[in-house]
């Protein structure tokens, strides 16, 4: 073992007791809804965390690109769901290859979408899917209830596919500005799927998994009647989002960015985390809680105010006793896209490296 603080910069850091923490909670809230738990994996990216899910009681895993599966097959994991549309031929091949080893379901939310995919597969293999339901951030999706009902009765005539299941991400949650007002998207979440799915049912259509999740609604489930499993993904880490949604505290963020100090002039500290490194992004769905490029731990009145490619600029009006060479941990605005940015985690515990895992699923954005 080595100290974090040897650590070439910048680095990802992963605290694995908090990360395990953040996962037996995640586990730990499933069983109080009594549902089943399908995380996400586009956040970490790795077969190491997602081996610590399943082993935490996860059913299988959630995906968003064809070649994220692709990774979690290879490592053999036999349960997924790519929860995004695939309308490229290509992909709908690849897709089969992966049905021959493991049990994949495909969204759709269109005939046009589903007639594809059926074109591919046959009465004798059937390819599983699962209908997308719009429940309010106006992505994909259909609406809920009647364009449920039709999309579902016109895959009932295709004999390549097997509908097993209805599922929504309530995404403008990350817009939300109060816990009541989360609260009654997670209800309108858990309504779109619970009662599309009744009414499929009430003609004929047997719905067996009613699937909802997102990291900011997770907790706030009051009425969970008619759904049978979660999926939330950032959840695993948590981030300066979430901090400013009031969905987790800073305590909880399980993944930081260690950072070095490069130069300090007048007005100005430069770090080695720039752009490439913590990402623009200031969080998704129109949050607008968090100020600057991500919260330094060790100077909260600091902001990283801009970026560029390779530097990370924190303005000073006076000085902070900060010299060149002096570390940072940064606990970034939007980990999912701060993960996928670096090869590896190094993984460590009382500040001590225990381990580097990769990223594995890193740039298959296919």
């Amino acid at each position: 073992m080595e100290s974090i603080a040897t650590l070439e910069t910048p680095a990802l850091l992963l605290n694995w007791n908090q990360l395990r923490e953040n996962i037996q909670f995640l586990a730990h809230t499933a069983k109080k809804y009594g549902v089943a738990y399908r995380p996400h994996i586009k956040t970490h990216k790795s077969t190491d965390i997602a081996a610590m899910q399943m082993e935490a009681g996860a059913i299988g895993h959630t995906v968003a690109k064809v070649g994220e599966a692709e990774v979690l097959v290879d490592a053999g994991f036999k349960d997924i769901l790519i929860a995004y549309p695939i309308s490229a031929p290509t992909k709908v091949k690849r897709i089969h290859s992966l049905t021959e080893r493991a049990s994949i379901k495909v969204m759709v939310d269109s005939v046009q979408q589903a007639g594809m995919l059926n074109d591919t597969f046959t009465a004798e293999q059937p390819l599983e899917v699962w209908i997308k339901v719009n429940s309010g951030l106006n992505r994909c999706g259909v609406e809920p209830k009647e364009e449920v009902l039709e999309l579902a009765s016109s895959i009932l005539k295709m004999p390549g596919l097997k509908l097993t299941g209805l599922f929504t991400h309530a995404g403008h949650s990350y817009g939300a500005t109060s816990i009541e007002q989360i609260e009654e998207i997670a209800a309108e979440e858990v309504a779109s799927i619970a009662d599309s799915a009744a009414l499929c049912e009430e003609n004929g259509i047997q719905i067996t998994h009613r699937s909802v999740g997102a990291t900011p609604t997770f907790q706030f489930y009051q009425d969970m009647t008619g759904i049978t499993e979660i999926r939330p993904g950032n959840a695993v880490f948590y981030d300066m989002v979430q901090v400013g949604l009031g969905v987790a505290t800073k305590e909880q963020c399980a993944l930081t960015v260690q950072a070095s100090v490069v130069s300090v002039k007048k007005g100005r500290i430069v770090i080695d985390a720039g752009s490439k490194t913590l990402a623009l992004d200031k969080g998704a769905h129109g949050n607008d809680s968090i100020a600057g490029h991500g919260y330094i731990k060790e100077y909260p009145h600091l902001v990283i105010e801009r970026l560029s490619e390779e530097h990370g600029v924190i303005p000073i009006t006076n000085d902070p006793g900060i010299k060149v060479g002096e570390r940072i941990t940064i606990i970034p605005n939007h980990a999912c896209v701060v993960a996928n940015l670096f090869d590896t985690y190094s993984v460590h515990r009382d500040d001590q490296q225990i381990d580097e895992w990769p990223v594995s699923a890193r740039g298959r954005n296919d």
